[in-house]
């Protein structure tokens, strides 16, 4: 009797089997890292830029919109950066629109503005700074050594900061009289106003600082695990304060810059923006669990939102039905995020 030899075909369709299941588990990693989820963003940002070029045409598509469109992104931009620092650390931070208006407020005081015409423009510059800054310190240390939870402590916050505005300003607008800070404001490099620059220099820092520095390899560990940061020796409350003064410091910033395009402190300013920055950060990929941050998510998320309100705008469209889309993309942007999060959790288990 001969002996039977088995089969080669078997062999070969488990080899090929294998091979599809490595293809199939390559495309899942590359579209669950950073690279796929940028490129979804990309594609629904040239999404809402199509519909805004068929819909609006030539008012859409030529070059003073876009330059618009990011100015207009610029200022709830720079309040994004500083927002996906504290969220990916696994907190938040509902009091940047007042603290803001409340820097802009004590910025364009007369007599900031006396001093300020009398040395430097950039003396009001400091001030705004300074007051987000003090704002941010406060928030840090309530939250990490009073150990009040972030939401009541930002929230608590939000309400003081607004109503010191109101006080400081007797609920009137202070108009920015000082020239150097107007002329400069008013100019452009290359063309693209200050404003965008300064929104390009916040987050290209911004994505250093988390992506490349150990400051930002802690921020990401805190928001992962609190406990297991805390355990491997990282200065958790230490970190936690400085990432609400870089908040803080990110709203100063923007208050500098809705002085400059405005040309006017008041206590209305940022409201609401809060909310702006929040969907903003999240619709990035940055998760409101903590633990994944992204700065470029977020400038794709600002710019996002950006775009579909000026493509609502030119389209005449009411604001009901621009805030109706708005909430409709941050829903669908949590549950994606609550579906990678789940598919990651089973992955690691």
């Amino acid at each position: 009797m001969s002996e039977q030899t088995p089969a080669a075909p078997p062999a070969v369709v488990t080899e090929a089997s294998g091979t599809h299941a490595e293809n199939r588990s390559a495309l899942r990693r590359f579209l669950g890292g950073s690279v796929g989820r940028n490129l979804g963003l990309v594609i629904a940002l040239l999404l809402v830029v199509l519909v805004g070029a068929i819909t609006a045409g030539d008012r859409f598509t030529n070059f003073e919109n876009f330059v618009t469109i990011v100015r207009f992104a610029s200022i709830i931009g720079v309040i994004s950066i500083g927002m996906t620092f504290v969220i990916t650390a696994g907190g938040i931070d509902l009091s940047v629109g007042s603290v803001m208006g409340l820097a802009s407020v004590v910025a364009s005081l007369a007599a900031v503005q006396a001093a300020a015409t009398s040395s430097s423009w950039l003396l009001m510059v400091l001030v705004a700074v300074a007051v987000g800054a003090g704002a941010g310190l406060v928030n840090g240390i309530v939250i990490a050594y009073g150990r009040v939870v972030p939401f009541m402590a930002t929230l608590a916050m939000l309400v003081g900061a607004r109503g010191l505005a109101e006080l400081i300003s007797n609920k009137q607008t202070q108009i920015v009289n000082v020239n150097g800070f107007l002329q400069f404001f008013r100019g452009d490099l290359l063309g693209i106003p200050w404003l965008i620059w300064i929104f390009v220099i916040v987050a290209a820092l911004g994505w250093f600082l988390l992506a490349r520095t150990t400051f930002g390899r802690r921020t990401v560990a805190i928001g992962g695990n609190f406990e297991a940061a805390r355990l491997a020796g990282l200065k958790v409350k230490r970190h936690t304060v400085a990432l609400y003064v870089l908040s803080g410091l990110a709203a100063g910033i923007a208050a500098v810059m809705i002085l400059g395009r405005t040309t006017a402190g008041t206590s209305t300013h940022g409201q609401l923006y809060e909310l702006d920055a929040i969907a903003a950060v999240v619709v990035g990929g940055t998760l409101l669990i903590g633990g994944r941050g992204t700065i470029v998510g977020t400038v794709f998320g600002v710019l996002i939102f950006s775009t579909l309100t000026n493509v609502f705008t030119q389209n005449n469209l009411s604001t009901s039905v621009q805030a109706v889309a708005k909430g409709v993309i941050i829903v669908i942007a949590v549950l994606l995020q609550q579906r990678f999060a789940a598919r990651g959790v089973r992955s690691s288990s």
